[in-house]
């Protein structure tokens, strides 16, 4: 929690309730939970909604940004795998191992977007180098 407040620049205090303990812990100190809850409290009620979570909420919202982050790495690394298997083939490796469809498909189209990249940078070179023959 030190940390927290400390890089964010903001008041925060935590009250954490042990099942072991009757008592629960104040964080930083009783004076300082009394200061920053008055300050929560005087606050108008919108914001003190806005940034209010309980913990269901908070990891609900938690579990669906890593389910995200996730797929995306999945996306990267099939994106890498397809990149490995065109590398791999153009190294002479059999092409005969490929037997799913869908492989096939996403290696045509990595194919294709480097055929356009390889035609668009020819068709620049080309422009360039034929302006600097006119001179």
């Amino acid at each position: 929690m030190n940390e927290l407040t400390t890089l964010c620049g903001i008041m925060g205090c935590a009250i954490i309730y042990n099942t072991f303990d009757n008592r629960p812990e104040i964080w930083p100190s009783p004076p300082m939970l009394t200061c920053v809850l008055d300050r929560f409290i005087e606050s108008p009620e919108e914001e003190r909604e806005r940034y209010r979570v309980d913990q269901k909420t908070f990891l609900g919202r938690h579990i669906s940004w890593l389910s995200n982050a996730l797929e995306r790495e999945r996306k990267k690394n099939r994106g890498l795998e397809i990149e490995l298997t065109l590398n791999e083939c153009l190294a002479g490796k059999s092409m005969q191992d490929l037997t799913c469809l869908e492989d096939i498909k996403e290696l045509q189209l990595l194919l294709e977007e480097n055929i356009k990249c390889f035609t668009d940078k020819i068709e620049t070179t080309g422009l360039d180098s034929e302006n600097d023959n006119k001179k």
